[in-house]
């Protein structure tokens, strides 16, 4: 009476119906695919050992029998790749959740070997938050909740990154950045944008807007617009509204 199902990750090519009906006999109840790419030359060079068309019949085989399904992304892979164009492609086959990973180079990998010999670059920072932010804005804007955003911060993950776009709070980055971009556009369209600016989001979301140590009300303030921020009930996640401030 503890548990409410079992839920379980594993390769689009290791899925068909005898395993789905064996899985559904022990009360696995959510199935999530590691995808990555959609890219079938990415895959190739990554050694991933599926293809894009295994994960579109596995997605599809999953939801057929019933399980919750999800799909696990890559950002940053060797051998490039339109991220976008697979977070497009992964969220058309409407998965119930995502996780979307930048790649990082570990120690004693075959990524660390190309990064050594030029081969390989990863993404810088600013860069993996740009595209994840996009697609955590595309997925919650088609009903799909990102359960994960950036790997697990640990002493040993960290002892093992040689490069790459690692930050112990990269969701709230890219959270951040979405409120940021929402900001700017709301004030842009102001009439009136030189006085004092009050923004509102949803209750809760304050703190993202701020920005990890006020990042977005100083990057605002920096372009000569003074904000403040408000929670406002009738707005959802992401939404942001800006108004002229109206003096006591």
């Amino acid at each position: 009476g503890h548990f409410s199902g079992i839920r379980i990750s594993t390769r689009p090519d290791c899925i068909d119906p005898d395993i789905l009906r064996e899985l559904k006999e022990y009360k696995v109840t959510a199935i999530e695919l590691g995808a990555q790419s959609m890219d079938d030359e990415v895959l190739r060079l990554n050694e991933r050992g599926h293809t894009a068309a295994q994960v579109i019949k596995a997605s599809k085989l999953v939801k057929d029998y019933g399980f919750s399904l999800g799909l696990q992304m890559m950002v940053g892979l060797y051998g490039g790749g339109d991220d976008i164009e697979t977070a497009k492609m992964l969220i058309e086959l409407k998965p119930d959740t995502m996780r979307i990973y930048p790649t990082l180079v570990l120690k004693d990998t075959m990524l660390q070997k190309l990064y050594e010999q030029g081969k390989y670059a990863p993404l810088g920072l600013n860069q993996a938050v740009e595209v994840c932010a996009r697609i955590l804005q595309m997925a919650t804007q088609q009903g799909i909740k990102v359960i994960k955003l950036g790997l697990h911060a640990g002493k040993d993950l960290e002892e093992a990154i040689v490069a790459g776009p690692y930050h112990p709070a990269f969701k709230e980055l890219c959270e951040s950045k979405i409120y940021f971009d929402s900001a700017l556009s709301a004030i842009e369209a102001l009439e009136n944008n030189k006085g004092p600016i009050t923004l509102y989001v949803a209750p809760g979301a304050i703190s993202k807007m701020t920005g990890q140590n006020q990042s977005n009300l100083i990057e605002l303030s920096r372009r000569g617009y003074n904000c403040t921020i408000k929670s406002c009930d009738r707005l959802s996640m992401f939404e942001v509204t800006a108004h002229e401030s109206i003096p006591n």
